[in-house]
């Protein structure tokens, strides 16, 4: 009787081909024959690698999708926006070259084998599937991170957002030699505060290759220049500037928010040189809490007084 894959998988049909990825690592590792005593282990073993080898394949995985287990072993017809797949496919029933060929050399545990007898212990519960491992002198490398800027607005920095970004990488063929590359949609889920310098990091999105391990893809915010604040840590910086009668009378200051408020703040303080007037609570987001708004302000000073005027402030201020 044909096996469901995604049930053997343990994932829902929607899933990606990361969640595909690690499932296939977990229960792979745990039911090794090599290293799990359980009759069922050598059949689970088989079962998930045959639901990798279809799933982890696009035509292949869009065949079962539509047509199921017949699609696969009788073939599609072309149709609108479909090659076409020749069908006669069957399993080849090497569950140990899947294994090697998705950790990418022959034998990857041999040392760990050797080192660790323990007929019981199951690879995930003890050393966390690969983690555990990565000492190994058979372990691949792994290529260097691959780093992008991500240049945000502060708007959107204040309020959080999310940005979807296309790449296409190269992805190992069947023969784990080859490659062809595939686009794919990265989802960055950027929090509300966020701050320059922040690494968004995507663990093994960069090429495939025999024997190496995918390179991760890095994100690093970047702040875009803003017309009216400026950010420092937390708190955000507005400056503008009043008119002499005003700042010895008294006056409001307009300041538009990066969520599109108007707020009207008072001046009724004795304004300096270096005077700030500040705003707690409509600076930056952090957790759930807020920075301040400092108000930077600077006098405009009239270019001329008339005699009048001039004898008007003497006497104001004697």
């Amino acid at each position: 009787m044909p096996i469901d894959y995604y049930k053997t998988l343990g994932i829902d049909r929607s899933a990606d081909q990361d969640a595909i990825s690690k499932s296939y690592r977990v229960l792979a590792l745990n039911n090794h024959p090599d290293r799990n005593p359980n009759p069922d282990a050598k059949d689970i073993f088989n079962r998930v690698a045959e639901a990798f080898h279809v799933l982890s394949n696009s035509q292949r995985r869009a065949v079962y999708d539509q047509y199921g287990h017949d699609g696969l072993l009788k073939g599609v017809p072309n149709r609108d926006g479909f090659s076409g797949f020749g069908g006669n496919y069957t399993f080849h029933g090497n569950a140990e070259e899947v294994f090697n060929t998705f950790f990418g050399t022959k034998n990857p545990f041999a040392d760990f084998f050797a080192n660790h007898a323990e007929p019981k212990q199951t690879f995930g519960t003890r050393f966390g599937g690969l983690a555990g491992m990565s000492k190994s002198s058979h372990s691949p490398p792994k290529d260097k991170p691959i780093v992008h800027d991500l240049v945000l607005t502060l708007e959107q920095l204040y309020k959080g957002c999310v940005k979807k970004i296309q790449i296409t990488r190269q992805v190992l063929n069947d023969d784990a030699v080859t490659t062809s590359p595939l686009d794919k949609i990265l989802t960055i889920e950027v929090p509300p505060g966020t701050k320059q310098g922040t690494k968004i990091i995507f663990p093994c999105e960069g090429d495939q290759g025999p024997n190496v391990i995918p390179a991760d893809i890095v994100f690093l915010v970047k702040e875009a220049p803003h017309p009216r604040f400026k950010r420092q840590g937390n708190n955000l910086i507005y400056e503008t500037s009043l008119p002499l009668i005003q700042v010895l009378t008294g006056a409001s200051v307009d300041v538009e928010t990066l969520d599109g408020r108007l707020l009207k703040i008072p001046i009724n303080d004795s304004i300096t040189p270096d005077f700030v007037k500040k705003v707690p609570r409509e600076g930056m987001p952090f957790g759930k809490e807020r920075g301040e708004l400092h108000i930077h302000l600077k006098t405009v000073f009239p270019s001329v007084l008339t005699e009048q005027q001039k004898q008007m402030l003497k006497k104001a201020f004697q």
